[in-house]
């Protein structure tokens, strides 16, 4: 196997680490005045380890977050104690949307590796938004994003075979690991393979078969969690994408 186009997950940590909140998804197009306003909106940074909650379900929404490293999932707990995955939040992602209409977060948000987190005071944000016009079309085209992409989780659950499932899953981390500037090609789950079991609703034993399947198409080379995607094309016609 090649390994050259396979994404080090650790190195595009410290390289993401390296960048300023300006340089994140939310304030793309902006120009350097208005870049530097939102820099200064940033109130803190916080490093989390791995298994520490960034907030909780419940707890009132006060900012969004960008994590300049580090990955996070999203767990919505039961009365049960039982955890549904909802999604996963990938450096240089606004972190935190889920509180936007009731004014409280409806899931825990938990860092999946060490990670840094840029914390932007909604309130100071929805304000610089309301005064620069491109900083308000950068938000509300993250919020269109987000919606796009709960509604593509939707119907990746609907899906009825597990490998179609499973190839929608990673169709769509190589397309947003390229959005972020990753080579493409390959990259490293930051996430468990039970954590991915829970996100789409299958058995631990359901991803490793498929997994398993699509290595064995020539779709995917699998090697613990690293992944190098063979075949895009075909695996986007086995998630039922555009390739």
């Amino acid at each position: 196997m090649n390994t050259s186009n396979v994404l080090d997950f650790a190195d595009f940590q410290r390289r993401c680490g390296q960048l300023s909140v300006r340089q994140a998804c939310l304030p793309a197009g902006i120009d350097p005045i208005d870049q530097a306003e939102l820099d200064r909106l940033v109130r803190r940074r916080r490093r989390l380890d791995a298994g520490q909650a960034l907030y909780r379900a419940g707890d009132a929404m006060s900012a969004v977050h960008v994590a300049r490293c580090g990955t996070f999932k999203a767990v919505v707990p039961s009365a049960q104690g039982e955890a549904t995955v909802v999604a996963f939040h990938l450096p240089g992602e606004l972190i935190g949307l889920d509180g936007l209409g009731a004014g409280r977060h409806r899931c825990d948000a938990i860092a999946l590796e060490p990670a840094d987190v840029c914390e932007l005071p909604y309130e100071a944000l929805a304000e610089a938004a309301a005064r620069l016009p491109k900083l308000r079309a950068q938000l509300h085209r993250v919020v269109g994003l987000g919606i796009a992409r709960d509604m593509d989780h939707a119907a990746l659950l609907m899906r009825r075979l597990a490998h179609e499932r499973v190839a929608g899953f990673l169709d769509d981390l190589s397309r947003r690991y390229c959005a972020l500037g990753a080579p493409p090609g390959g990259f490293r789950l930051p996430m468990a393979r039970d954590e991915i079991a829970a996100y789409l609703g299958l058995t631990l034993e359901s991803v490793s078969r498929s997994l398993t399947r699509l290595q064995e198409d020539g779709m995917l080379y699998v090697r613990g969690r690293r992944i190098e995607i063979l075949d895009p094309p075909r695996l986007a016609a086995v998630a039922g994408s555009a390739a």
